[in-house]
Parts: C-alpha cells; structure tokens; sequence
C-alpha cells in the first residue's frame, strides 16, 4: 500500500487542524499454521503474522473528540465519539473494536488527555477468518502507545486486545490472533502456550515453497457462529474429566492420557470435541519437532490430519473448507493444506511448491467454483512483521 496515497486520504478527509504532525501504522493479519480450537483449551498454537493487514494514519487532537474513517466501510462516513463516552455502540460498527482499546487502555490507568483523528484502511478480505479484529484492535493499541508516550509492553496490549473481544464486542475468543498480530516475526511461526504464554518462535524456511491462503469467501461472523458454543462443549468434557482427574485444561493431557480417560465423558459429542482438543494440541507440539528437523514433509501431513480432525471431530469445516482443503491434497507440489481460524467459512491455507503456485490455484479454483457455484480467491502469502509505526516524518 502506498503510504502517500493513505497519507493524502487523510488530509481529505481530516482537513488541518491546529496539530499537523501524522504518523502512518500498520498491524497485520494472521494466519494459524496449526493448533485450532486449542488456545481456550489450554493448549498450543503455531500462528504467523502476515503481510496483508491494516493501515492506520493518525493525529492527535487538541480536544477530546475521536473521528474515526474506515476505507473499508466508507459508506458509514466518519465515526465520532468521545473520550468521556467509550461505550458500546451497534451503531458504530466497526469502530467498536478501537473503541473498546481505547476504553480498556483508560481503565488500565494509562490516560492521555486529547483525542486523534484515524483514517483506517486494511486489505485483509473481511469476515476471512484472516483476524481482522484482532489486527484493528492491535493496531489502536500501537498507534495510542506511540502518539501519546505510553510505554505499555506488548504483552499488555496483547491482553488488553483479548478483553476488548471478550468483554466489549461479546466473542469468547482465546489470546492467540491478538498474540500473533502482536508478536509475529518475519519468516517465523510462533509456538504458543497458551496456557502459560511461553513462546518461542520458529524459523520457516520454506525456500522452494510458498504459503497460499485460500478464501472460500463466505462470510464468517464470529460472534454469530457456533464457536461459544464449541467452547461451553469442552468446558463440558473437561469437567467430567475433572471428577477424576487433576487437570485444569484440556491442554495438559497427553493422547494416551486421554484415551485411557475419555469414558467419563460419557458423551459422543462432547467425546469429539475434547479428543481434537487434546490431539490437535499434540499435533503442534510435533509440527515444531518437524520444523526443527527441516522435516517440510512431516509438518504438511500434520496440517492434513488437523483439517480431517476439525472436519470429523470438531465439526467447524462445512462444504466449502472442505472442498478447498481436499482439492489441494490432491494437486501435485502440495505439502499439506488445513482450514485456519474459526471456521464455518473463512479460509484455508495450502504450502504449496512455488513451481506449482500457477497450477495449483486453476486447478483448486476450478473444483470449488464446479462444486460450490461461486469462485473462491488465492492469495499468496509471505510471513511479516507484528504491529508497528512505519513512519514518524511529519508529512
């Protein structure tokens, strides 16, 4: 994206003011490797930020008044609220989620007396599964660190993230997409306890092999899917788990463990769901292994047995992530290929030989569009950076 060209946006949008001093963001995307469904269950997670994410272009102001542009939504104008009034509003849409920031940032003590004109833009195709909330939300946490001095740790900003999408917008969502979008290294995944919040990250070297996202490109609302409801179902099963053993999460138990153990479940469904739990989050620990190995081969078989297990036990793919992810297994050059994120829609990510790129996205794009009657679209990803400022010239 071309800085001078959102730079330019902003003064039309946001003609001078007494203060011209504007400093350019970016937050970006995720995408999950491995380890879905584990962070609220007390397992790991192999996230990796991505090179598609949000712009922000801010300034501050000299009164209390936000004003808040969303490229993406600019249909709904210019939001405005202010400092004195941070709540909840279904009227503004997306900017609940910098609304939210800003509120949990003031409550965490860290005041700042002026509010800030931000024009947002972000080339994450919403309702993705990409994490475009999270990187909006990491994204305002950046921007009011910077402009105002705040020296909050990452950390902080990470779980401050995690409250917003809990407590202000209702999604009983885990840490690991504000964590990925917070954290991410260029070339790295990151393995995450999400337990503990040890992490370590992992060099990708994947050289002849690219990252291709997959976008079945139907919508997803997250609040709206049944993901709180997977969610009550393994706090379910860990409970009955309970009335034997000594664990806290779903996390700390191993496959035999688990299997030794599943008959005071003594529920099919809920059986399900606490075996992918458990065995998805095994499944993590020796996709690091494999990465470590230089074992490319092994960590896409892995990435296969977490889609079918998603699919068959967890029950979060339907038709479309299907379709994607088993049209890839076929095409020659693929590694593996999985859905990412919640699911229900949203995507699915394939490693892919570069060689075959060409091939591979014609030849999936043809499948899905013959068995689902609309085109999905293919991005080919590379692994970037976490939240920051990529400017601070006065322009």
């Amino acid at each position: 994206m071309d800085k001078e060209f959102l730079v330019t946006k902003f003064h039309e949008i946001f003609p001078n003011t007494d203060n011209d001093e504007i400093r350019v963001f970016f937050s970006p995307g995720r995408i999950n490797l491995i380890g879905e469904h584990t962070d609220y269950n007390g397992g790991h997670v192999f996230p990796c930020a991505i090179t598609f994410g949000t712009y922000g272009v801010a300034r501050k102001r000299s009164d209390q008044q936000i004003r808040m542009h969303s490229l993406n939504f600019s249909e709904n104008g210019t939001i405005e609220f202010s400092l004195s009034d941070l709540d909840y509003e279904k009227s503004h849409g997306w900017a609940n989620y910098p609304k939210g920031m800003i509120r949990y940032i003031r409550e965490a003590g860290k005041n700042f007396a002026s509010g800030m004109d931000i024009l947002v833009f972000g080339n994450i195709p919403n309702g993705a599964g990409l994490s475009s909330s999270a990187s909006l939300e990491m994204l305002i946490g950046v921007i009011l660190n910077e402009l105002f001095g705040l020296k909050i740790p990452r950390l902080e900003l990470v779980r401050l993230g995690k409250q917003v999408e809990n407590e202000f917008i209702g999604v009983n969502s885990g840490i690991m997409d504000q964590f990925a979008v917070g954290m991410g290294k260029k070339d790295c995944g990151i393995l995450l306890d999400c337990n503990t919040l040890n992490y370590q990250y992992a060099p990708l070297n994947l050289t002849d092999y690219q990252i291709i996202i997959m976008n079945t490109n139907k919508r997803r609302e997250l609040a709206d899917s049944k993901y709180n409801e997977r969610r009550s179902e393994c706090e379910q099963a860990l409970a009955r788990l309970q009335t034997k053993l000594s664990i806290k999460e779903l996390g700390d138990l191993s496959e035999q463990e688990f299997e030794e153990n599943r008959q005071l479940i003594d529920d099919d469904v809920l059986e399900r769901r606490a075996k992918h739990a458990v065995y998805e989050n095994q499944r993590t620990l020796k996709a690091l292994k494999a990465l470590q190995a230089g074992e490319l081969e092994t960590f896409g078989s892995l990435m296969n047995d977490s889609h079918i297990s998603l699919r068959d036990d967890y029950e979060v793919t339907g038709d479309e992530l299907d379709t994607l992810a088993e049209a890839a297994w076929k095409q020659p050059g693929t590694v593996g290929a999985r859905m990412t994120g919640a699911g229900f829609g949203g995507c699915a990510i394939a490693i892919v030989k570069s060689t075959e790129i060409d091939t591979f996205i014609e030849e999936v794009g043809k499948e899905y569009q013959a068995e689902i009657g609309y085109e999905a679209t293919f991005y080919v990803a590379s692994i970037g950076e976490g939240a920051t400022e990529i400017t601070t010239e006065v322009l």
